[in-house]
């Protein structure tokens, strides 16, 4: 059965590879993100395709907007099957006692309180129907502090509790609750982190294959359509010469 997915952040990276992966899954897609111009091209190429879109302007540390744009849903886009919290961001490389404040702001307002709005805008109607899957975009920072990660590694734990605590408060209805994990994935990630910084961030990935946005795209595809019995409740996706957070051999 076709699914209505909304997912955050969905204009790059991550966010973007799931919004073709479920459009090529034939789900219909509600689509956020600070960039109208782009959710308007990605919604473009998709419907172009056959994909029905729909796309919401809003930054997810917005919570009037965010609450007013899902309000605003119609009522045919309502009953949300596939909630993506991708919208996330590390930003800057420093030791914990050299951090900048405003970093620290910014990844904790959008890698956690973000995420926590809109869990608390989608998940009660999930929980009414009593169907739905909230697919939460964590990482492997979220398992182990990694040097000068410090904050962001700490939001990204704080998403594997979140997600782990909201499945427990799910259990008893039918409503699926999956944490991913990504290792090092080429997208704007690094260049954000760096603050434009593109030589920079070029860096991270050399001398590796890194994975892709449409990787982590196909584990959460997967996960959404598995059986209505089984729940994939937490999936960690290295690339192969990786071998934890900090642990990278590059050839």
């Amino acid at each position: 059965m076709n699914k209505i997915v909304l997912i955050t952040g969905a204009t790059s990276g991550i966010g973007l590879g799931c919004a073709r992966k479920f459009a090529a899954n034939g789900d219909r897609l509600i689509l956020t993100g600070r960039n109208e111009q782009r959710l308007e091209e990605i919604r473009k190429e998709l419907t172009d395709k056959g994909t029905q879109v729909l796309t919401l302007v809003f930054d997810v540390r917005d919570r009037e907007k965010a609450t007013q744009c899902f309000n605003g849903l119609p009522d045919e886009w309502k009953a949300i099957d596939v909630l993506v919290n991708n919208a996330g961001l590390a930003l800057g490389l420093e030791p914990e006692y050299e951090g900048l404040y405003d970093d620290w702001e910014t990844m904790i307002d959008t890698n956690i309180k973000g995420l926590l709005t809109m869990t608390r805008l989608v998940v009660p109607g999930m929980v009414e129907r009593d169907r739905g899957h909230i697919i939460n975009v964590g990482s492997v920072a979220g398992d182990a502090a990694y040097a000068n990660g410090n904050v962001y590694c700490a939001t990204k734990s704080a998403v594997k509790t979140l997600t782990d605590g909201l499945r427990i408060d799910v259990a008893n209805t039918a409503v699926r609750v999956t944490n991913l994990k990504p290792g090092l994935v080429e997208t704007n990630f690094s260049n954000t982190r760096f603050h434009g910084d593109t030589e920079r961030a070029a860096n991270v990935y050399k001398g590796i294959k890194p994975l892709t946005g449409d990787d982590i795209a196909d584990v959460a595809v997967y996960a959404a359509n598995a059986p209505a019995h089984v729940q994939i409740a937490e999936v960690l996706i290295l690339a192969t010469h990786q071998g934890s957070g900090s642990v990278i051999v590059r050839k």
